[in-house]
């Protein structure tokens, strides 16, 4: 087992090598996890369908290409704005177009399937069955040889082009429908068609010679020794843009990457995207790349550089002719828990009243419903939150009382004693899986991030206040391989694969692990992604691993940018009208689709709220814009109205009433507080502590007030509505640390603690 953060995985867990290859169980600091299932739990999937050199390293599980290693018979693959298809016959090309589609819940979902393809395949010999072949940050090559005879085919998110390569013979293209050739000019290596109103172009080598054999069949003879050809989806008719696309047609691409840079003076995070290609014939023009909207959006080094467009399913995906294009996004901040409200407050005895009741009823809280890893996550989070609200207001007693009861309950799980909950290291797959098995997260490698973003946020809650107890040699070696697990950044490693859930080029994370289903991978809850990405800052900033952190805020970030575009459409450039005559926000996002539902209930409520929990300080970014708060919980009404006409009704009929009071404290405070329920109902990974102290925190400082940054990781700001702010920063350094704002105004916070100022003016 190898690299993992630049190091080995065996030194970060203070091993031996002989013992990580032979030893089961396997001591990883004070904790241990096991290198085969125990009885009568099943390991994870195999992910067969890759080539020699691929089943060498780490399987890329929870990408958009990931079905592709499962099955005998792979599912659509979205690249955006194309969709293939390996089949028996070939390889599907299509450009996909906008169905509404009328739901049960009377409303529509936006699909863009493959429909109506070309099909490519080479006339001296058979495809054989697809397999990934190799894997970039955002582009893979499908390879259906089949013995000697070679079949290969690169495709990339936002590319317009796949890009053939047949080691002998002639190529066939099949089409849908009978086709017009439209004109190419004088370039004879281009056919050019329109099927279906929809123009294609194939894109041949010198000396190819396109013969129509049939009315929905043509054949490219190839010259010998030149078995390559690019086929693209074009945006339009016009005849600069068959030009631009021909230019461009002939770099392959061979690599791409993708590169971070946290820059703290300014709280921004600066991302390079990066393709190398290679010319099969002529000067290597390079790439045409299609930017999505959270790249071209608001970015001033690509204005004046783009090209035409696709309509896609994540909105206009507009062209860009580079190698190379960089954005910038804002880091938000956040610190780990906010300071004690004031002690006398309309509502301070009740807050004392509720920290009494939850931590009486602590233990119960911690583990309510499931008893997996999902849901021991969620309850271990949820009382290290409640301990902060415990600590900041004053009783050190109860919050040495509930720190000691997380860690009792951690080292259970990381002790690897118990015969039901254990952690198993998966070698053929390259993965850590959690048992008892919730949601199908070992057999289908499911939502990791999810799951393990609570354990590491409540492992840095708990690290804060006994650091030498989550010490790497300690139970701290435990996170750090549940951290490995969804955030490695070396490639092609054996260990585990490059940032397992994140997907650089869209912006966000992937869910499922094999991403089967006829709509592509798929992700629900964006908001506990975020959490997960929160828990890696922390942790980063707690143990002093600067590159755990920088990577922490750039995922953070991306994260956040991707999910107002795709999720929330904050910037009216994603949905579709007919979808926005229903919906505010989008609560499931595939490759293929989105809709308003979830994949337990069509409860509204529940539907609005998983993209909000778990609130936690972390989640200032959801009142970047407070009349979307307002709109989206505005809706909540009607869409309930709807529900019950259908005979339907929530249980409770509050159901997660704190999780909209709090979403409502981002951008009313009194309004929130008025409106709270004490005795409601309560979402499970949450107290009514927590809720009341945030909603209290709320209405003392402010909402959050992303226009003012720090120069560190770990700040926050809010506003009040007379424009007085307040300054929270915390450091978690053994040293002084003074935080510059970006308005001016500094914090001089001492080592391991949490500094405020509060403006008694603007």
């Amino acid at each position: 087992m190898k690299l993992i953060y630049g190091g080995c995985l065996a030194a970060l867990l203070g091993l031996g090598s002989a013992s990580v290859t032979l030893a089961q169980p396997v001591k990883a600091g004070a904790g241990t996890y096991f290198l085969q299932p125990k009885a009568g739990d099943k390991p994870p999937p195999t992910a067969q369908r890759r080539t020699d050199a691929l089943l060498k390293q780490a399987a890329p599980t929870n990408q958009w290409y990931s079905s592709l290693m499962f099955s005998d018979q792979p599912e659509v693959i979205y690249a955006q704005p194309l969709t293939i298809l390996a089949t028996a016959a070939g390889l599907e090309v299509a450009l996909a177009r906008k169905e509404v589609v009328p739901t049960e819940r009377r409303d529509v979902e936006i699909h863009y399937p493959h429909r109506d393809p070309l099909r490519i395949s080479p006339v001296a010999f058979e495809p054989g069955p697809a397999r990934l072949a190799k894997a970039t940050d955002w582009a893979i090559d499908i390879d259906q040889s089949r013995g000697a005879d070679q079949m290969l085919v690169t495709v990339a998110h936002g590319s317009p082009y796949a890009s053939f390569r047949i080691s002998r013979g002639d190529v066939r293209v099949q089409l849908p429908a009978a086709a017009q050739r439209l004109a190419s000019g004088s370039d004879p290596r281009v056919l050019a068609l329109r099927v279906k109103d929809q123009p294609y172009a194939l894109f041949g080598p010198t000396g190819v010679r396109w013969e129509q054999v049939s009315p929905t069949e043509w054949i490219g003879h190839l010259p010998e020794g030149k078995g390559y050809l690019a086929a693209a989806a074009l945006p339009d008719e016009q005849a600069q843009t068959l030009q631009l696309f021909t230019r461009h047609a002939y770099a392959f691409v061979e690599d791409t990457r993708v590169t971070w840079h946290y820059e703290a003076a300014t709280s921004q995070v600066e991302t390079t995207f990066k393709a190398t290609t290679r010319s099969m014939e002529g000067p290597d023009h390079g790439p045409l790349l299609g930017l999505y909207p959270h790249h071209w959006f608001k970015n001033s080094t690509v204005e004046g550089r783009l090209g035409p467009a696709f309509e896609s399913v994540r909105g206009p995906i507009q062209l860009l002719p580079t190698t190379e294009f960089k954005t910038r996004t804002a880091y938000s901040g956040f610190v780990p828990y906010w300071p004690a409200v004031a002690a006398e407050t309309p509502r301070s005895a009740d807050l004392r009243d509720l920290m009494k009741t939850d931590q009486r009823n602590a233990r119960r809280m911690m583990l309510e419903i499931g008893n997996g890893a999902y849901w021991q996550g969620k309850g271990l989070q949820r009382i290290t939150q409640l301990m902060s609200v415990v600590e900041q207001q004053g009783d050190l007693a109860g919050r040495d009382q509930l720190l000691k009861l997380t860690q009792n309950r951690i080292e259970s799980w990381f002790g690897g004693d118990s015969q039901k909950t254990y952690f198993h290291y998966d070698r053929g797959l390259g993965t850590v899986v959690a048992y008892p098995e919730e949601y199908f997260a070992v057999q289908q490698m499911n939502d990791h991030h999810f799951h393990y973003g609570y354990w590491i946020r409540a492992m840095a809650d708990i690290a804060l206040r006994d650091p030498a107890w989550a010490a790497k040699a300690q139970w701290g070696g435990m996170a750090e391989l549940l951290i490995a697990d969804i955030a490695t950044t070396e490639r092609s490693g054996k260990d585990f694969p490059f940032l397992r859930n994140f997907d650089p080029y869209e912006g966000h994370s992937w869910a499922s692990g094999i991403g089967l289903g006829p709509h592509g991978n798929n992700q629900e809850s964006s908001s506990e992604a975020v959490n997960a990405w929160a828990g890696l800052i922390l942790w980063g900033e707690i143990t002093g691993n600067r590159a755990l952190r920088d990577l922490g805020v750039y995922l953070y970030s991306s994260e956040i940018e991707a999910l107002n575009h795709y999720w929330f459409d904050l910037h009216g450039l994603v949905l579709a009208p007919e979808y926005r005559a229903k919906n505010v926000e989008v609560s499931m996002l595939f490759g293929g689709k989105y809709a308003h539902n979830t994949w337990w209930t069509d409860e509204p409520r529940q539907i609005k709220g998983i993209n909000l929990l778990p609130l936690t300080t972390a989640s200032g970014y959801l009142g970047r814009d407070p009349q979307y708060v307002k709109r989206n919980l505005g809706a909540l009404p009607a869409e309930m109205a709807l529900h019950a006409a259908r005979g339907k009704r929530a249980d409770p009929p509050d159901i997660w009433q704190d999780l909209f009071t709090k979403y409502l404290a981002l951008a009313d405070p009194q309004a929130a507080l008025a409106g709270w329920d004490r005795w409601g109902s309560v979402e499970l990974g949450d107290t009514r502590s927590h809720t009341l102290h945030w909603l209290l925190s709320l209405n003392e400082m402010g909402t959050p007030d992303p226009t003012v940054t720090a120069d560190t990781a770990l700040y926050s700001v809010f506003r009040r509505p007379d424009g007085a702010r307040t300054y929270l920063a915390y450091n978690a350094t053994p040293s002084p640390l003074t935080v510059r704002f970006s308005n001016g105004r500094t914090l001089t916070v001492a080592p391991n603690s949490l500094s405020t100022h509060k403006e008694t003016q603007p």
